[in-house]
């Protein structure tokens, strides 16, 4: 194991962020392992009961504000950020529900971004399913452990061993917190990371090491006054600032949840069928957030630009061909079609539409037939 005496660790920190970008990496910072009061306010969310059905949230405890628990001998963690965002459309989409976007901000640097453009026309909207922009691409999660462990690798080089341990979206570990004490950002309104110069349109990893590296200073939070994330949230999801209950949230809905999505929540949820991105999509810092330079995250099998009916007519074998590699995969066959029949109800009523819902009123699946019978009431159509 490496030595402790003698190091210069702030040296070595510094070569850590070098090599991170080399790496692909747009920003590496180094936050200590006491999260502190961030505890209790998991505690609180968790007891609230704001998780869903997201029992690992709770399974693991007050373990997920712990790092030294979860892996012994975790002194410092490094942070790394890395840009998802496909092209540069994908940021120009305003949601039906943004707000304007003046005033909505004390600082300066978001004023300056000007209006949000123009939102797409209403049939345009609904015939196209509106897929999540992390997940338009590859699966994240191979990609960055990857990357992450060519990291842990070189410091090993340079250090030898050391006690170390990767992670990415794969542990009760909290990334946001752990990101924004790294200086990374700060946490947004919408619980998200934010900063300055790349908005929020990234993905989050950490190497937990036993290692005691100087840590970086936090960043000052630059939401201002600004609410347009909680306004723009289709299902009120974002109760309060920085508090979003994830029973409401449309990218637990579509995602998370196994069962039926709740009859209240289908019609807000338009034709958003694998997560969502309006409160990113609202939020100024993101009006010139760049893209990324991964070619696993450029767009695949059309996806940015699928129609609802076109997806819906997938097979079985289709859905796991194509969306081999990709996050959506996860939430299997069965949830995807529930998602897209929840599409199709809030579509615009046409004979395609109308068509392809007909088609599956009797699928083997009830959980599909429910909202699919659900839709087509959505259309007047009448149950036989």
């Amino acid at each position: 194991m490496v030595c402790m005496h003698d190091r210069d660790w702030a040296a070595l920190a510094a070569h850590i962020k070098v090599w991170g970008r080399e790496l692909g990496f747009d920003a590496i910072g180094i936050a200590d392992a006491n999260l502190g009061d961030a505890e209790r306010g998991l505690a609180a969310w968790l007891a609230a009961g704001c998780h869903g059905e997201m029992d690992y949230m709770a399974s693991h405890g007050a373990k997920r504000a712990r790092p030294a628990e979860l892996v012994p001998g975790t002194q410092r963690v490094i942070v790394a950020r890395m840009t998802y965002l496909p092209t540069a459309s994908a940021r120009k989409e305003r949601p039906a529900g943004c707000p304007p976007a003046a005033p909505i901000c004390d600082n300066h640097e978001a004023k300056r971004a000007g209006t949000l453009p123009a939102a797409a026309s209403a049939d345009e909207g609904q015939a196209r399913a509106q897929i999540s922009r992390y997940a338009q691409g590859r699966d994240y999660h191979k990609l960055l452990r990857q990357r992450l462990q060519k990291l842990a690798d070189r410091m090993t080089q340079e250090i030898g061993p050391f006690g170390h341990r990767v992670f990415t979206d794969s542990a009760p570990v909290m990334e946001v917190e752990l990101a924004a004490r790294a200086g990374l950002g700060w946490r947004g309104k919408h619980t998200l990371l934010l900063t300055r110069d790349a908005g929020s349109w990234f993905f989050l990893g950490e190497i937990f090491v036993a290692l005691p590296l100087p840590v970086d200073a936090p960043t000052t939070d630059h939401c201002g006054t600004c609410r347009a994330c909680l306004d723009a949230c289709p299902t009120g999801a974002i109760v309060a600032p920085y508090r979003v209950d994830a029973r409401r949230c449309i990218s637990y809905l579509t995602i998370e949840l196994k069962g039926s999505i709740p009859l209240a929540l289908r019609a807000p949820i338009g034709s958003r069928v694998y997560g969502c991105d309006d409160c990113q999509l609202c939020c100024p810092w993101n009006r010139a957030a760049p893209t990324t330079r991964e070619e696993d995250f450029a767009v695949r099998h059309g996806l940015d630009r699928a129609t609802l009916v076109e997806l819906f007519a997938w097979s079985a074998a289709e859905f796991e061909t194509k969306l081999a590699g990709s996050a959506i995969r996860r939430i299997g066959y069965e949830r995807w079609l529930r998602n897209l029949a929840v599409g199709l109800g809030n579509a615009a009523t046409t004979p395609a539409v109308i068509t392809a819902l007909e088609t599956r009123r009797d699928d083997p699946s009830a959980l599909v037939r429910e909202h699919v019978l659900w839709a087509l009431g959505r259309h007047h159509v009448r149950d036989r």
